[in-house]
């Protein structure tokens, strides 16, 4: 019964994500608290399950509230725009060299293994000369997501640790065998990058809005090149604010305060330092507040769907009954399987459910017939971490989203095929590699 209902929750909020018929708030909030009451839970239980799951995003809500604030100050005063500029140039206007540097960018970017920094370092730094090239931001977020995907496989990072816990063993001594894995899925990326910025490239030449950067001045960023943006720019205390944005990132990697401390205390320091009358300072607060409450409001709508399916076992009760209604002789292969469609499970399934629920049962399933529980759990993890970034169970994607301005159900029909094909790479490149 559980795993019905969550089978229909979770189906019935994709494909009105993905078909935009319903506002993401809307659908997050109303199907699961419906599919809750037919699972026959209370009102009292259902208050539980909303409270734990606000609770899980409540810190990513109150980073993102003030990312957007301290991201939005710094285009204002027009801190990207040199940089920027520069990469134009060095790319020559070149949208393939764009796509490419986009995946080296995200990789630097995920070292520290967390998907929402990730998304706050490059994203607003990046999507202006997306769209000075009129490029896509789907395909900027898709390409960080990748990248992100495969440093995340790091001992730090969500799935091998998961999966260490798992199994009992060290999470260093997983990663040791995926770091070449590692290296052939960047370069590998980097060529994909190639194949999806020429196909970009035509896309933009079809609509004719091929840009030549020679002859483009220099632009603002997120904002029109009007009076008022223009009297915003702080070209005086361009260094001051690079230096702040480099402490900020700094601290993020660091992870020795948390993230939304870090940007409470950014915006803090950036409003005086930039606008000294505080009427100036509300006005900028005012500009950049809409866009992040809508977001804050989708994260917040999705902790509330991620607290009632996990807590009331829809998803444990759904992973668990995916292996019994498989053919038998598929079981020997099962991890296989399984990881062949990792990444769209992703879409059903959030990262708990899949390593702490599914993982343990396939695990346990396979090494009865002679497979090694080790190669099974990778074959299990590689097909799923490519997944990571097109998940709506991910708020670091919600992040993300957010950041570029674009939606998740057109992002989703966007990135999955891109996505799915590349996490068969990656098992296919650990296959050759002897690592599953």
């Amino acid at each position: 019964m559980l795993s019905i209902v969550g089978l229909f929750v979770i189906s019935t909020i994709v494909v009105l994500l993905i078909t935009q018929k319903l506002n993401p708030i809307v659908a997050l909030v109303i199907v699961p608290f419906i599919g809750a009451l037919i699972a026959g839970f209370g009102f009292g239980e259902i208050s539980e399950f909303f409270n734990d799951g606000i609770s899980s995003v409540l810190s990513v809500v109150i980073m993102f509230i003030f990312a957007i604030l301290f991201f939005g100050i710094m285009q204002d005063v027009g801190l990207f725009n040199p940089l920027i500029d520069r990469m134009v140039k060095l790319s020559g206007g070149n949208v393939i060299l764009v796509a490419m540097a986009t995946v080296v960018i995200g990789v630097v970017a995920h070292l520290d293994g967390s998907g929402a920094s990730t998304f706050l370092i490059t994203i607003p730094a990046l999507l202006p000369l997306y769209r000075k090239l009129n490029m896509s931001p789907y395909l900027l977020v898709m390409l960080i997501g990748l990248s992100a995907s495969i440093i995340n496989m790091v001992p730090w990072g969500g799935p091998l640790g998961r999966t260490a816990a798992v199994l009992g063993v060290d999470a260093s001594e997983l990663w040791q065998p995926l770091i070449p894995l590692q290296g052939v899925l960047i370069i590998s990326l980097i060529l994909v990058g190639a194949l999806l910025g020429y196909l970009e490239k035509m896309r933009i030449k079809r609509k004719g809005l091929l840009t030549n950067p020679e002859n483009v001045e220099s632009f603002g960023i997120g904002v029109s090149q009007d009076d008022e943006s223009e009297e915003l720019k702080r070209p005086g205390l361009l260094w001051l604010n690079f230096l702040l944005t480099l402490v900020v990132v700094g601290f993020l990697m660091w992870g020795v305060l948390p993230a939304g401390m870090v940007f409470m205390l950014a915006v803090s320091i950036a409003l005086p330092l930039n606008f000294r009358s505080t009427d100036l300072q509300m006005k900028r607060i005012k500009a950049h507040a809409p866009n992040a409450l809508m977001m804050a409001a989708i994260i917040l709508a999705a902790g509330s769907f991620l607290g009632i399916l996990s807590n009331t076992g829809m998803l444990d009760s759904l992973a668990e009954d995916i292996i019994y209604i498989l053919p038998a002789f598929m079981v020997p292969y099962l991890h296989y399987i399984v990881g062949f469609f990792g990444a769209p499970m992703e879409i059903f399934l959030n990262t708990d459910a899949y390593y702490f629920a599914l993982l343990p049962v396939v695990e346990q399933i396979v090494t009865s017939y002679g497979v090694d529980s080790i190669r099974a759990a990778y074959a299990i993890m590689i097909g799923n971490v490519i997944g990571t970034f097109i998940s709506p169970f991910s708020p670091a994607l919600w992040l993300a989203v957010g950041l570029a301005g674009i939606e998740m159900g057109r992002y989703i029909r966007y990135a999955f095929f891109w996505v799915w094909g590349f996490s068969l790479i990656a098992m296919g490149a650990a296959f050759l590699m002897g690592i599953i």
